[in-house]
């Protein structure tokens, strides 16, 4: 027989729930108790004390890979709903004081991770009742993540125009063309983007925004562009070019440190920098929360703060 409501309100505690949603969520109990800052055998404590309260299983494994049983589903379906409950009385007192709550999610491609930490600061200081997380993701991950609603907000550049996304231009983002120290590049008067593009091209994954960028250049420009090697992060191109494999197109903000040291320099060639601008870009269907609505409007107020803040960046 079931238990009754009040039996299993006393039985159950938001730890165990939070716990399961961190094990559902991951599929995974070690990764679970990362997150939460758990031993394993804590975590499959919590589990198995929720399960004994339900009087059935929530995970199982088959070999080595934990899956959901049909109770753990329908138990997956009340918590969403619980934490977001909780996390809805949490922006509501926050609003009668004056204030926003809640937690923001953010999704950064590579070339972005270079920027989104100076844009957090003052936005924190302004809103300390907002919990942010940033994951760094390449271009492929960042849509399909739009595509699947999965964060409140993504910053990137290069948006498909195809799709039905808002976006919110908000700084530019230089793409220049890098050779390490003692290149024969160095020593010409006048280089040509052929013969940069010719000298040994390192290039980031198919599909990411740095490579579209110069892909579409090149098209426009009717230049030939053959790489030589494609590297999975801007900074393993970055050090790539470090290491004399060749030369790159990189976001300039990811490499300051080695222009200022000389390890790397810009060549100067006809059509370069490239410019694209990082966006603040979520799906047009989706509701803003108040943490998703102050962010936008930080950002929006700020922009002439950003390009300043940058431009001194890339001067030093």
């Amino acid at each position: 027989m079931p238990l009754s409501i009040q039996n299993l309100a006393s039985r159950l505690t938001f730890r165990q729930l939070q716990v399961f949603k961190a094990v559902y969520d991951l599929k995974s109990y070690s990764k679970a108790g990362e997150l939460l800052g758990l031993t394993q055998p804590a975590i499959s404590s919590q589990v198995r004390h929720l399960e004994q309260a339900l009087g059935l299983p929530m995970f199982e494994y088959v070999g080595r890979k934990l899956y959901c049983t049909a109770a753990g589903e329908e138990m997956a379906k009340c918590v969403r709903l619980v934490f977001a409950a909780l996390e809805q009385v949490q922006n509501n007192l926050a609003a009668l004081e004056g204030q926003v709550a809640g937690e923001l999610r953010l999704v950064a491609v590579n070339t972005a991770q270079y920027v989104v930490p100076y844009m957090l600061g003052a936005f924190l200081q302004l809103n300390p009742q907002v919990t942010v997380s940033v994951s760094v993701v390449n271009r492929a991950t960042a849509l399909q993540r739009l595509n699947d609603n999965a964060d409140d907000l993504v910053i990137m550049g290069m948006v498909p125009a195809e799709r039905p996304l808002t976006s919110l231009p908000f700084l530019d983002n230089e793409l220049v063309p890098v050779v390490p120290r003692g290149h024969p590049l160095l020593d010409q008067a006048s280089v040509s983007a052929q013969a940069f593009l010719d000298s040994g091209l390192l290039v980031r994954e198919s599909g990411s925004g740095s490579r579209l960028a110069l892909e579409l250049h090149c098209q426009n420009q009717r230049l030939r562009a053959i790489p030589s090697m494609e590297l999975g992060s801007n900074d393993a191109v970055k050090h790539a070019v470090l290491a004399g494999l060749g030369v790159a197109v990189l976001p300039k903000l990811g490499v300051l440190s080695e222009l200022a040291l000389g390890s790397l320099s810009i060549v100067n060639i006809a059509g370069f920098p490239l410019r694209r601008s990082w966006c603040v870009v979520y799906p047009q269907a989706r509701h803003p929360t108040p943490a998703m609505r102050a962010f936008i409007d930080y950002v929006q107020q700020n922009i002439r703060r950003f390009e300043q803040l940058f431009l001194r960046h890339s001067e030093q």
